[in-house]
């Protein structure tokens, strides 16, 4: 039986042992239980829109008031912060996020030791700030949390997860008093006759879901994403690039696994996926990643090919597709623009084998990525 995490020889490719795999393999989890891992494109798609597989562990309860729960507790709870994401409200944020992909940019081309992290997380909680229109006296409180809660499980994670908590509460209290033009002000307004409204505890939740995971995931993207470009040598004509959005989506295909995965599931009845019995409480962990690079459905995975046909699930599918996925497009390309037009010969100062990369439950990224601008 193999056991997770498999090696990754190479950092910006899938391990090998993805190879040969059948969709529904019996695997060792990290800790030591037995799950099945599921990699295929279709049987990872049809985990992900069954009803009958759940984030919530048999004899848990659900994380109440968040987005990690199931059935019509978490329905109502997305339907009523999808509001707050609808396209044109997401599309209407391009030119804010795009100046600040400008800034962080422009100080980043400046710096004495530019990091390609350190600039991806500064243009990520800068987006963030701005969404939820952090006051400017708690700018530089704001971005200390926002930073500790995105690393590793340690007791100064959890004091500022603690701390960040409190911020977004107080945050609540003040918006509800003079609602704005931004993120947490829509999400305050949503009303719907049948859903109702978003109650304190649940903005909260959200508000500091926002925070963890749309921190994480785009730093880690940006950085990535911009690492992927560079060693492909197509990031100095991005910005000119007429399938701009093609590359876009590439980049995204191929961030899978080297970025984030979902949450394993549980089953909660029987179900047969790709003729393999999964019984109920069995575990069962995808990969996108595996998925995205699927020689049934993409020819030649490994190569970098914009335009490419039949899609791919880096945002996930189903009841739990990411709400952010028009917000993470905006954003991954603000960023690969803006380096493109004023650092287009970025390229890593150490060998990308070299690169320390942390891996937590759910996310993954390079610790640092020294570069250098020719």
């Amino acid at each position: 039986m193999l056991t997770l995490p498999f090696d990754r020889s190479d950092p910006l490719m899938p391990p090998a042992a993805y190879t040969g795999l059948p969709p529904v393999a019996e695997v060792s989890a990290p800790d030591g239980r037995r799950a099945w891992l599921v990699t295929s494109f279709d049987a990872v798609t049809q985990v992900l829109t069954d009803a009958r597989f759940e984030v919530t562990p048999p004899g848990a309860e659900a994380a109440a008031d968040t987005l990690l729960q199931d059935g019509e507790a978490h329905a109502r709870l997305r339907r009523l912060v999808a509001r707050a994401f609808a396209p044109r409200a997401i599309e209407a944020l391009r030119p804010r996020i795009e100046r600040i992909a400008d800034e962080r940019t422009a100080a980043f081309a400046e710096a004495a030791e530019p990091d390609l992290v350190m600039f991806a997380a500064a243009m990520s909680a800068g987006v963030i700030g701005d969404l939820l229109r952090v006051s400017i006296g708690d700018q530089g409180r704001f971005h200390a949390l926002v930073g500790a809660v995105s690393g590793d499980f340690t007791d100064e994670a959890a004091k500022a997860w603690n701390e960040l908590t409190e911020m977004a509460g107080d945050l609540v209290e003040q918006k509800r008093h003079a609602l704005g033009d931004d993120l947490l002000s829509a999400l305050i307004g949503v009303h719907d006759a049948r859903d109702g409204r978003l109650s304190a505890g649940e903005l909260v939740g959200v508000v500091t879901t926002i925070v963890a995971a749309g921190h994480q995931t785009a730093r880690n993207a940006i950085a990535v994403g911009t690492l992927l470009l560079a060693t492909e040598g197509r990031l100095a004509g991005l910005a000119a690039a007429p399938e701009q959005d093609a590359v876009v989506e590439e980049v995204l295909r191929r961030l899978a696994g080297l970025i984030a995965e979902p949450f394993p599931r549980w089953a909660r009845e029987r179900v047969e996926v790709a003729g393999v019995p999964i019984e109920a409480g069995d575990l069962v962990i995808v990969r996108l990643e595996a998925a995205n690079h699927d020689p049934a459905r993409f020819e030649e995975p490994g190569r970098f090919a914009p335009g490419r046909e039949g899609g791919h699930v880096s945002f996930g599918r189903g009841p739990h597709h990411c709400l952010g996925a028009a917000l993470a497009r905006i954003e991954l390309t603000a960023a690969l623009r803006a380096l493109s037009t004023r650092v287009p010969g970025l390229r890593p100062g150490v060998a990308v084998e070299d690169l320390v990369w942390r891996h937590g439950l759910t996310d993954a990224g390079p610790v640092a990525v020294p570069v250098r601008f020719s």
